[in-house]
């Protein structure tokens, strides 16, 4: 073996067929130096004349992370996060360490071990380059410089955002460098998750899965659409100690099976019916049970690898205690519709043993035992069905309407815009377009005037955007929209940029949904989803608008200029209620809902500002002619920053529910 430095930064650690280290081989351990190193039969003892005497070159560096080409004419497998990704002879792909390399598939298997110091691989603390700043020159790849220019032309437009509120200044362009947010005030707002390429600035206030799976919980209901068994139990370790968990999943049968294997004894898998084609049970959301109270958790990534560590995603959550359990009758619209939404999935109920109260059936009427009169958003979800008299407002795009039709708005609001940005595409038509934007639209001003139908924007990446991403065309497997649904001419006139400069999220790609209203950087409202722009998602009224039909089950949080209420401080893991002067949330104060690039004024005695973290720019940049709304059907030729045109053979995603 060779390489181009003398400087050891890792190790090729040979494995057994069980991936445990193959102490008793006669393979040896292979030592890696920064730079490339060649690996094949001139390094590893065999007379296997299918591996290449130089079989596979690995560029190791300094900072955790490798890149693999494939030298010889057999493939080579590798193995990440749960996933198998075969590589042809020529072909590159980048690994971590941990990760494993079949060298011929199923034969000789080599685990990655990175000796970098641990202040260099943690995502907490210094993070890796990403892969476009790296200076690989090898034969068909980009000079790292070269490519840093052609890859990252957003971020030398972060200095010049274009804002229509005249109180906007270049101070927003790394806006997300301010967020901060006092526990106290964390369930007035979302946060987004933790992106692990990106800069420290960029993570401020970002949350990672163990931030919000944390302490004495004594019952756990995750809710979502994909699961990887494997890299949850690895990727949050504290699951292994609670004592019943529920997962109600989407799955397929094949991946179902998968995940029986792979799931603790304890853990119950639960699937929702879906009684209309086409549907998924696609809600991302988290109920916490302590022995203090309930955690509720909603959030917009799946439960795989890529969602929480590659993703631009989102997560908000609120504690809340129990109530006195003499005087249970106290309920609310947060509560009801919380109660109403579970009693939809219709789990299988099972015992759990709380501490202090003893024995329960944990059903969707258990969840009625905690006080949530300090909720600070509304749920809008959708279940599968066809909903008429008192159901048709109860779910979908309806509920929405319903919801903001008891709100006052800000006279600023009157036909003002509206942002669509999610990471899949149904099959629309220009009158359910027009239905949703009624619903959209709803509410009335300080005078009481309706706020009038405001003109939808659509935030979604160009070809562009993914080919440059962290991802490489790779992320498009995450927005899978075809080219059928995507090319409609109807929706030209909606298209805007994904810029999210102020973020540093323009190459995250979004897995995030948002819809919401605004002016400038204030918002109306906003809505943060796993709803995608989809009639399955949002339902379509039928029968001269007196059934909203809808295929899938679907959960998000509203937030409103609503009035602060008292109890939202509340934590089940921080000794319970904040002391009174870390409180500096002015219980009755309404609150003013902005963006993080806002410039104005804080709190004065009417308002209490919240700041919303919402990743793209207000306005968005309409499309110009030669960009080109990303479909995932479509063949891209030109390569992305790994060298690879697209489509590639492995996704990840496989169904439009993402």
């Amino acid at each position: 073996m060779s390489s181009s430095s003398q400087v050891q930064v890792g190790f090729l650690v040979p494995l057994s067929d069980n991936l445990e280290d193959d102490e008793k081989n006669s393979i040896p351990k292979i030592p890696l130096s920064e730079g490339i190193n060649w690996v094949g039969r001139n390094c590893i003892p065999v007379t296997d004349k299918r591996l290449s005497r130089k079989h596979l070159t690995v560029t190791a560096t300094s900072t955790g992370s490798a890149d693999v080409v494939v030298e010889g004419t057999n493939p080579v497998v590798i193995r990440s996060n749960g996933v198998r990704k075969k590589l042809l002879s020529g072909e590159r792909w980048k690994i971590g360490s941990g990760d494993v390399i079949e060298l011929i598939p199923g034969r000789y298997l080599f685990k990655y071990v990175s000796t970098a110091s641990k202040d260099e691989t943690s995502p907490g603390n210094k993070q890796k380059r990403p892969f476009s700043e790296e200076n690989v020159t090898d034969e068909g790849q980009i000079h790292g410089a070269k490519k840093s220019r052609e890859v990252c032309q957003e971020e030398a437009s972060k200095k010049n955002m274009l804002h229509n509120n005249d109180q906007e200044t270049d101070s927003s362009a790394e806006a997300i460098r301010q967020f901060r947010v006092p526990k106290h005030k964390l369930p007035l707002t979302f946060r987004l998750m933790r992106v692990r390429e990106l800069p420290a600035w960029a993570n401020s206030e970002a949350v990672s899965i163990n931030d919000v799976i944390q302490g004495n919980v004594l019952v756990a209901i995750l809710s979502n659409y994909m699961v990887d068994m494997d890299w949850l139990l690895s990727a949050c370790p504290n699951l292994k100690r609670i004592p019943n968990v529920l997962v109600v999943h989407g799955e397929g049968d094949g991946s179902m099976e998968c995940m029986k294997r792979s799931k603790p004894a304890n853990w119950i898998l639960h699937k929702p019916s879906l009684p209309i084609a086409y549907g998924t049970h696609h809600s991302k959301a988290m109920l916490l049970v302590y022995p203090t109270g309930v955690r509720v958790i909603v959030h917009t990534a799946n439960l795989i690898y890529v969602d929480w560590n590659n993703k631009t995603q989102g997560l908000w959550m609120q504690d809340f205690p129990w109530k006195d359990q003499n005087n249970l009758s106290k309920d609310g619209g947060f509560e009801n519709d919380l109660v109403d939404y579970l009693s939809a999935l219709k789990w299988p109920e099972f015992t759990a043993n709380i501490p202090a109260f003893g024995s329960y059936k944990i059903n969707s009427l258990f969840f009625k035992k905690f006080d949530y009169s300090s909720a600070s958003v509304r749920l809008i979800a959708s279940v599968p069905g066809y909903h008429s008299g008192p159901s048709l407002r109860k779910w979908g795009h309806m509920k929405l309407r319903t919801v903001l039709q008891e709100c006052t708005f800000s006279k600023e609001f009157q036909k003002s815009p509206l942002i669509y940005q999610f990471s899949s595409l149904g099959s629309l038509d220009e009158k359910w377009m027009t239905e949703l934007a009624s619903s959209m639209s709803a509410g009335v001003s300080d005078d009481k005037k309706p706020l009038g139908i405001g003109e939808p924007m659509i935030v979604w990446p160009n070809v562009e955007d993914v080919r440059c991403s962290l991802e490489g065309y790779a992320a498009g497997n995450a927005v899978p929209s075809p080219l059928k649904n995507v090319e409609k001419e109807f929706l030209k006139k909606y298209w805007a940029r994904w810029k999210a400069s102020h973020t540093g999220r323009c190459r995250a790609m979004p897995h995030i949904k948002t819809f919401l209203r605004y002016n400038g950087q204030s918002l109306a409202w906003l809505l943060l989803t796993s709803s995608n722009l989809s009639k399955a998602a949002w339902g379509s009224l039928q029968k001269n608008n007196s059934q909203l039909m809808i295929r899938s089950y679907e959960l998000g949080v509203l937030f409103l200029p609503t009035s602060v209420k008292r109890g939202c401080g509340f934590s089940c893991t921080n000794n319970g209620y904040p002391s009174e002067d870390e409180n500096s949330v002015h219980e009755g104060k309404k609150i003013k809902l902005v963006t993080l690039a806002w410039q104005g004024k804080g709190n004065d005695d009417d308002s209490e500002v919240i700041k919303l973290p919402v990743p793209y720019e207000l306005p968005p940049k309409p499309y110009s002619p030669e960009d080109i709304p990303w479909s995932w059907d479509r063949r891209y030729t030109k390569k992305d920053i790994y060298g690879q045109v697209w489509p590639r053979q492995v996704n990840l995603y496989t169904n439009q529910g993402s």
